[in-house]
Order: structure tokens, then sequence, then C-alpha cells
């Protein structure tokens, strides 16, 4: 359409009417929780809420299939344990696995970091943390242990052998591909405000790539502690004494299944409370706080 000077015309718009829609007819905006929202929103009602439904689950299987031989109650397993700690050897059994535990993860995250820190600052130490992990990683660490019974004879070296080649390579392999995702962004600002060698791996390097770091630290911690008890199973800790996985070998010869039991239970309790409590910690005050986990 065009007006006289034979130029177009602007559209004509119609007028729209914009009515004012009350807050009530939106329904609840806000209300408070109930009691049953407030309880089911804590992570840990839910998971121990998990926790009970399995313990449930169990007992009325061990009832079904009534033969204690073969699969004890979940009550009959709690006596056990209760009885292991405070009238049996179990809290020292206990004590002597998480001894020989922590002293092999120990050592395996020191060699970690001393392995990851030659491979982030030479090539050659890339090429070289590369083969190494390619070599080992897939070797299990049970498969060792009769070398290091051979080179270090029956005791707790042995098993803090198997131990560190359990943790290394999980925990090296996981902070070096962490370390090679860090953004060039945050390389080239350590670089610019004037950081190098060990400042620069703690300030930049690290923070930014916890999260693997984390993840790392977590399978190196499955895998020390379920070598650990494989080789207990089988060796014990020492001539004289034994760990968790000793008690447990010792209790099947007797055909003692709630004792068996018992120390499969506490392995576990104490895999909840590393997850749960350790590790969901260093979460909090680290990955969570910088806003790079949910």
């Amino acid at each position: 359409m065009a007006d006289g000077s034979g130029k177009a015309a602007p559209p004509i718009r119609p007028e729209f009417e914009h009515r004012e829609v009350g807050a009530a007819s939106f329904g609840e905006v806000e209300r408070p929780l109930s009691a049953w929202e407030r309880i089911t929103n804590v992570t840990a009602v839910r998971r121990a809420f998990i926790l009970v439904l399995l313990a449930a689950a169990w007992e009325g299987y061990a009832r079904w299939l009534d033969n204690s031989l073969i699969f004890p109650t979940f009550s009959e397993s709690i006596q056990a344990l209760w009885s292991g700690f405070v009238d049996g050897p179990l809290l020292g059994r206990t004590l002597t696995t998480l001894q020989v535990l922590i002293t092999g993860y120990a050592c395996g995250l020191a060699l970690a970091a001393v392995f990851t820190t030659i491979a982030v600052s030479t090539r050659f130490g890339t090429d070289l943390l590369s083969t190494l992990t390619a070599m080992f990683n897939p070797l299990p660490a049970i498969a060792l242990l009769p070398l290091a019974l051979l080179w270090f004879g029956l005791g707790v070296p042995s098993l803090v052998f198997v131990i560190i080649h359990s943790v290394l390579w999980a925990v090296a392999l996981n902070t070096h591909t962490g370390f090679l995702s860090v953004s060039e962004t945050l390389r080239m600002a350590g670089y610019n405000v004037g950081l190098t060698g060990v400042r620069y791996v703690m300030s930049i390097l690290i923070p930014a790539a916890f999260p693997s770091i984390l993840a790392g630290l977590k399978i190196g911690w499955a895998f020390a502690w379920r070598t650990l008890i494989a080789a207990e199973l089988v060796f014990g800790v020492s001539a004289r004494s034994g760990g968790l996985g000793w008690f447990i070998f010792e209790n099947r010869n007797l055909l003692d299944t709630p004792n068996v039991f018992a120390g499969l239970l506490t392995v576990i309790i104490i895999g909840l409370i590393v997850e749960n409590v350790v590790f969901r910690a260093i979460e909090a005050r680290t990955v969570r706080r910088w806003g790079m986990q949910r």
C-alpha cells in the first residue's frame, strides 16, 4: 500500500490491551515444605533408607532359606559383628588391616605425585608415565604377591608393595589426565601473573584438575582395599597375626559363616564411612565450593 508520494505507507498494527492477571490464578508460587519433603531432601536419610531395604531383603531371604551355614540372617551377622568387636579379635584385626592399608595408600600417593610431576614437567616424563601405565595398570596387584613374598618375605612389606602397585597407576593416570584437561586460558593466566614450578602446579593445575584427582583417589582407595583383603585371605599380614582377610579365611575354615559375614560387613562399613564421610567432606570443601560439581 502506497501513499500519494508513491512511498510505501507504514503497516497498521493492531492495538493490544494487556490485562493484569491476579497471582491467585497461578496457584502456589511458594509454600513451606512438609516434614516428609524436608526429610527426603537429606541425602543421608535417603541412603540410610536404601541400606534398611537391603538389610530387610537380606533378613527375609536368609529366613526363607533357613540355612545359617550357607547364608546367615542379617541379625545373626550383626550379633557376630558385635561379639567380634567386643569379645573377639575383630577390632585388633581391623586396626592391623587399616594400618597396613594407610601405609601402602600413602606411599602410593607419594609415588603418584612424583610420577605426575615429572610427566607435566617434561615430554620424556609424559612418555614415561604413559608407557609405565600401559604396562602395569592392567596387571592385577594380587598377581605380584608371590614375587613380593620372594623379595620382601612374609610380612607387612609384601602387602605394602602390592598396595602401592594398585594405587600408583590409577591415581597417576587420573591426575595426569586432569592436568591435560586444564584449559589454555587458565594456563596463560598463571603464566601472566608469574607463576612457575611448584607454585604454578599448586595454584593452577591442581585446583583446575581436582575433580579428576579426587576420582583417582577414590579409585586408588577401592583398589587398595580390595587388594589388601585378597592378599590377607591367602597369606595374612605376618607370620604371627592377620588382618580382616585372615579373619574371614580362618572362620571360613571353621565353617563359622556368621563370623565370615561379620568380617565382610566390617569391610563394607569402613568403605561406607570413607566414601560418605572422608571423601564427601573433601568434595564439599573443594569441588562443590568451587562450583565444579553439582
